[in-house]
């Protein structure tokens, strides 16, 4: 039996499809009894629960860890922090077989960012007694669902990756699932990093075309300038929106990104957006 957690979300709903198929039983970790009713084996914990997390993780022979974002966070990333001590412990504790974790592209990066979290994470679990895979992900195809609207209704989308023609690596949730469930089953030694990023790159102004084919009507992307960041996202609400502005530089200034050794999903990005777009 695998234990998953974040498996209410986009990745953790393809790992559980794709762990079903192949017939592996899982346990969901939820923070809600609601939601984990619709699986065969749930247990209900926060991450931030140690001994909860720790009777979720009981009889697991492997674990997935994924560390739930925080996209707003405070100075020194103190909420992260306490959540990877807390699975870091129920780890030590409950002794799965190994582990995989969902990490990110640029967990490797040298400037501080966003996704340093991510790279704290890495250095946590690596010093735990048994294998660790780490699953590098690049930047998931799905977060263009928030450009869906204005695309729809203006025909324009706004974007803070530049300059527009410039690819990047992407992949699509389906594939993170997919590889993740064959991760779970390979018992692994020591600590191994994955990297997995789509077919192929892809640009805002990739994204624009797909979604011109996907809605029915021209899109086009439009750079939302350095300068203009800050009081943007400051506007959506956000208190610390430095972070989050550093990691995307490091895509657009290229010190986040991949090697040659990434392995490559096989979903592409129309698949994506045609089924965002029928949402």
């Amino acid at each position: 039996m695998y234990a998953i957690t974040g498996i209410t979300g986009q990745v953790g709903a393809s790992l559980a499809e794709a762990l079903t198929q192949a017939g592996r039983p899982f346990r969901a970790v939820v923070r809600q009894a609601a939601k984990g009713r619709a699986f065969a084996d749930f247990a209900v914990a926060d991450l931030d629960d140690t001994a909860a997390l720790t009777q979720a993780f009981d009889g697991a022979e492997a674990v997935f860890v994924l560390l739930p974002p925080t996209f707003d966070p405070s100075p020194g990333y103190t909420e992260s922090r306490r959540t990877i001590a807390s699975i870091r412990e129920a780890l030590l504790t409950a002794k799965p077989a190994r582990v995989v974790a969902l990490s990110t592209i640029g967990a490797d990066a040298v400037e501080d960012n966003l996704l340093s979290q991510l790279a704290h994470m890495e250095r946590e679990l690596a010093t735990l007694p048994m294998p660790v895979t780490f699953l590098r992900a690049a930047w998931f195809i799905e977060n263009a669902q928030w450009d869906i609207p204005m695309a729809r209704d203006e025909g324009v989308i706004d974007s803070y990756l530049q300059p527009l023609d410039r690819r990047i690596a992407m992949v699509a949730t389906k594939d993170i699932g997919r590889l993740a469930a064959t991760l779970l089953d390979e018992p692994g030694q020591g600590v191994r990093v994955v990297e997995l990023e789509g077919p192929e790159r892809v640009s805002p102004n990739d994204i624009a075309a797909s979604l011109t084919r996907a809605l029915g009507r021209e899109v086009t992307a439009r750079v939302v300038p350095r300068d203009a960041w800050e009081a943007r996202f400051r506007a959506q609400g956000m208190n610390h929106p430095h972070p989050r502005m550093r990691m995307i530089d490091g895509f657009n200034e290229g010190w986040i990104d991949f090697g040659t050794s990434s392995v490559k999903g096989l979903t592409g990005l129309d698949e994506v957006i045609a089924e965002l777009s029928s949402r």
